[in-house]
C-alpha cells in the first residue's frame, strides 16, 4: 500500500503551493511533486481591454513584484506604438531602469532577510517557532534592521517614480509620464531621512561577506544540497554580454556552460520556446523546442544570470562575481544553495547602478515620450527578481488586446523546483523509518531558494483535476475521488 506525505501549504513563499511525496511500504520514495493549486486567468480576462491598460492591469498579478510586470508590459506596449527599447528617449530609459533596480533591490532584500535568513541563521531543523523573521529580529537585531531599511530604500525609489510603493504607475506608451526633480533625488543622497545610497552599498557588501563566510563554514551543504545539472537562461547586454536586467538578448547554456540559445532577439522568443502542461499543476513547463521537454528546461533567476553572463559592469559587483565563479573554478554552477549568494551580488549591483543613476542629470529631463508607427504585436522581456519574465500582446485595429501570453519567472523554474523536491525526497527521506519536521523543511528550503512567486505564475486552464478526500472523526480516509 502506498503512502503520501503532504506539505500544504509551502511556507515563506509568495502564493499557495503544496508538495506531495509518494512512498511505498518500505518508505522508499516513488515520486514527488510540487503542485501549484491556485488559478488566476490574467491571460484571458485582459483580452478586450485597450492595450494601454495592460501595464496597469497586469501588475495586479503580484504585490511583491508589480514593477516587473508593469515594465515588461510597458516594453511590449512600446512596440505596439512602434518603438523598440532603444528608441525611447534616454531620460525615459534611465527612469525606467532606476525603477527596475529599486524593485529588484527591495525584492531581493525581502527574500534574503525575511524568508531565507531564518534557515541560514538557525538551521533547517531548528524549532519552527524560532525559524522565522521574528526569530531573526530577536536574535540578530542588526541584521534584521539592515534588511528592513534596505527593503525600505528600494520601496522609496519605487514610490518616487510611480507614486506608490505597490501598484503605482510610471510607464506610458513610448516612455514615462514624469521626470524626477533635484529635491526628490536629494532624499536618497543626503542621508537625513533614510540611510543614503552609499550606506546601501556598504550594507550590501557586508551581507555578501556574511554569505561568503556561511559558504566557507557550510561548504559541503552548499555544494551538495539540491545540486543537479540543468540549463540556465537569462538576458545579457546586447553589446558586452554582461549581466542585464532591463533589456538584452536571450541567452541559455546547458549544465556544462555550452550555449543552447545564442543571444536571440526578444521578439523571436516564440520561435524557440514551447510550454507543456501536467494534470497535477496549474503551472506550465517551458522548454527550448530544439532540445525537447526532457532536456530543454532551464533555471532562471540570480544563479542562472551569473552563469550565462560574461561579467558585470559595476566594479564592486564584478569583483564579487569573480569570487563567486572562483568557488567552482569558473565552471557553470548547478548548486541550488548558491542562488542566495548570487542574489546578494545582484543586490550590490542594483545599489551601484542606483547610485550611478541618482547622480545622472538626465533623470530631470522633460524629454519623456516618443512615438512611432503603430504595430499589432508587442513583446516585452525583462529580468524580474526571480528570473526571465516574458509578456506578449496582440491587438486588433480598434486597439483591443486579442491575445496575451505570459511566461513568468516562476514558470521557467517549475521543472527546476520539481527537480529540487525530488532531490530532497530521494536523498533525505528515502527509506527513513521516521519523517521529521526538519526533513520536511528541507523540501521547503530547496523551493525557497528559487524565491517562487506562485501567484504570478498560475495561468494554465483546465488542466488540474479536483481532488476530494473524505475523513472520519479519527482522521481516517473514508473516500477519495478525482473529478
Amino acid at each position: 500500500m502506498s503512502q503520501k506525505i503532504v506539505i500544504d501549504p509551502v511556507t515563506r513563499v509568495e502564493g499557495h503551493g503544496k508538495v506531495t511525496i509518494h512512498l511505498d511500504d518500505n518508505n522508499k520514495v516513488k515520486d514527488a511533486f510540487f503542485h501549484i493549486v491556485e488559478f488566476r486567468g490574467f491571460e484571458r480576462f485582459i483580452q478586450g481591454h485597450p492595450y494601454w491598460e495592460a501595464p496597469v492591469m497586469v501588475q495586479r498579478l503580484c504585490g511583491i513584484c508589480p514593477v516587473s510586470h508593469h515594465l515588461a508590459a510597458a516594453k511590449a506596449i512600446d512596440q505596439i506604438v512602434g518603438l523598440n527599447p532603444e528608441d525611447l528617449s534616454v531620460p525615459a530609459q534611465k527612469i525606467r531602469k532606476l525603477l527596475h533596480f529599486g524593485q529588484v533591490f527591495q525584492s531581493h532584500a525581502l527574500h534574503f532577510f525575511y524568508l531565507a535568513a531564518p534557515d541560514l541563521l538557525f538551521g533547517y531543523d531548528a524549532d519552527p517557532l524560532k525559524r522565522n523573521v521574528v526569530g531573526v529580529a530577536m536574535e540578530y537585531p542588526e541584521i534584521a534592521k539592515k534588511g528592513i531599511l534596505m527593503r525600505k530604500f528600494g520601496q522609496e525609489i519605487i514610490k518616487l517614480i510611480t507614486g506608490k510603493k505597490i501598484h503605482g504607475i510610471s510607464a506610458s506608451p513610448g516612455g514615462v509620464h514624469k521626470h524626477i526633480s533635484a529635491k526628490e533625488i536629494s532624499y536618497f543622497l543626503d542621508g537625513k531621512d533614510i540611510p543614503d545610497i552609499n550606506t546601501m552599498i556598504e550594507w550590501s557588501l557586508e551581507i555578501i561577506q556574511f554569505m561568503k563566510a556561511y559558504h566557507e563554514n557550510n561548504k559541503v551543504f552548499m555544494d551538495s544540497f539540491a545540486a543537479y545539472p540543468s540549463g540556465h537562461l537569462g538576458l545579457v547586454n546586447k553589446k558586452t554580454g554582461f549581466l542585464e536586467l532591463y533589456d538584452g538578448f536571450l541567452r541559455a547554456t546547458d549544465a556544462e556552460g555550452n550555449i543552447t540559445l545564442d543571444d536571440i532577439n526578444n521578439d523571436d522568443y516564440a520561435d524557440y520556446f514551447y510550454e507543456s502542461v501536467e494534470r497535477w499543476s496549474y503551472l506550465k513547463f517551458p522548454y527550448l523546442k530544439h532540445l525537447g521537454r526532457e532536456k530543454g528546461w532551464n533555471r532562471v533567476g540570480p544563479l542562472a544570470r551569473l552563469n550565462v553572463c560574461d561579467g558585470i559592469e559595476t566594479p564592486l559587483a564584478e569583483k564579487e562575481r569573480q569570487d563567486f565563479k572562483a568557488a567552482t573554478q569558473g565552471k557553470t554552477n548547478n548548486m541550488t544553495m548558491y542562488t542566495h549568494w548570487a542574489r546578494l551580488i545582484e543586490v550590490l549591483y542594483c545599489a551601484e547602478m542606483m547610485r550611478n543613476l541618482l547622480h545622472d542629470h538626465d533623470l530631470m529631463s522633460n524629454d519623456l515620450i516618443r512615438k512611432g508607427t503603430r504595430r499589432n504585436r508587442g513583446v516585452g522581456i525583462i529580468e524580474a527578481p526571480r528570473g526571465t519574465l516574458i509578456h506578449e500582446y496582440e491587438v486588433d485595429d480598434k486597439d483591443r488586446i486579442t491575445h496575451c501570453n505570459l511566461i513568468v519567472s516562476t514558470t521557467h523554474n517549475n521543472e527546476p523546483m520539481n527537480q529540487a523536491v525530488r532531490w530532497v525526497a530521494n536523498n533525505v527521506m528515502d527509506g527513513r523509518p521516521e519523517i521529521t519536521e526538519g526533513m520536511l523543511n528541507q523540501v521547503e528550503v530547496a523551493i525557497r531558494a528559487y524565491d517562487p512567486c506562485l501567484s504570478c505564475a498560475t495561468h494554465a486552464m483546465g488542466q488540474m483535476p479536483m481532488e476530494m478526500t473524505l475523513y472520519d472523526s479519527k482522521g481516517e480516509i473514508l473516500d477519495y475521488k478525482v473529478k
